[in-house]
């Protein structure tokens, strides 16, 4: 056993930490996922909340520089496949073994740059742009991943790839609207005034996340074997979340983080488990 296979093995262990440490849902749910697909997915999450965490979170640094740092690391390790950041070493690996553009990852830190400057998204398009730097092209990362190489079925798959990460990208703007505003001075939805937000508004929004879940169930219905169970359980846990969100009037929506309980998440990992196995027998 050579020693870039253990600090390999090192990486993706330290983006499995980083995915339970930051996300209990996802990383439940990557646990679903076929064992082949664990640890690239791992890196790919690792290296996407490295980057969030950055904008969102070192308030006491200078974030742009960071982020530039960042970016240019993630380029230079893709290139000479090899990083000593175990996060960048780790995604390094996986874009690499999955042939993911490079222009996904692009997009991305384009959202992350926008995040650092930008408070208001104006309008529809504005939101879409972001949208799609900041969650469907870690969709489409991870579609790459699950299709194993498998183009046509990727490019099949792509607009539901989108829809399911513009759609938990919402959701997260939802639940985290009060922290949002008071702690970072943002306002992800168009054309609402949050100091007035009313039913109406809210309900315009969820139909719209609504319409992106549908979008995203024909996608994963259609993904293969090895990914679809785990993708299926991270869309419930999202959808038990939205549908928590849909319940509440505006008011305390804009009051508290609305959050699914542990043993919720649970007793749903239970029911859809038991639901699979009585589907195959």
């Amino acid at each position: 056993m050579n020693t870039l296979f253990l600090f390999s093995q090192a990486s993706f262990s330290c983006s499995h930490s980083v995915t339970r440490k930051y996300s209990t849902s996802f990383s439940s749910a990557i646990q679903l996922l076929h064992p082949d697909l664990r640890d690239p997915i791992m890196g790919i999450y690792g290296f996407v909340r490295l980057a969030d965490e950055i904008v969102d979170t070192f308030h006491d640094f200078d974030k742009r520089a960071l982020l530039e740092k960042f970016e240019e690391d993630t380029f230079t390790a893709i290139a000479q496949g090899i990083s000593l950041n175990p996060i960048l070493q780790s995604f390094q690996l996986v874009v690499c073994q999955y042939r993911i553009q490079k222009a996904l990852i692009s997009a991305f830190f384009r959202s992350m740059f926008t995040d650092l400057e930008k408070k208001e998204w104006k309008n529809e398009q504005e939101l879409k742009d972001y949208i799609y730097g900041s969650a469907e092209v870690v969709g489409l990362m991870c579609l790459q991943v699950f299709c194993e190489g498998n183009e046509a079925l990727v490019k099949q798959l792509a607009p539901a790839a989108t829809a399911l990460g513009s759609a938990f990208q919402k959701v997260n703007f939802l639940r985290d609207i009060r922290d949002d505003m008071e702690s970072l001075d943002r306002q992800y939805f168009p054309n609402v005034d949050f100091n007035r937000f009313s039913a109406a508004d809210k309900k315009s929004i969820e139909d719209d996340i609504l319409r992106d879940f549908k979008a995203a169930l024909r996608g994963i219905e259609g993904l293969p074997p090895k990914a679809r169970f785990g993708v299926y359980v991270a869309y419930r846990y999202y959808l038990c979340l939205f549908q928590k969100i849909r319940s509440l009037p505006p008011e305390v929506v804009m009051k508290r983080r609305v959050r699914v309980p542990n043993m919720q998440k649970l007793l749903l990992v239970l029911r859809l488990t038991i639901m699979r196995k009585l589907h195959f027998t």
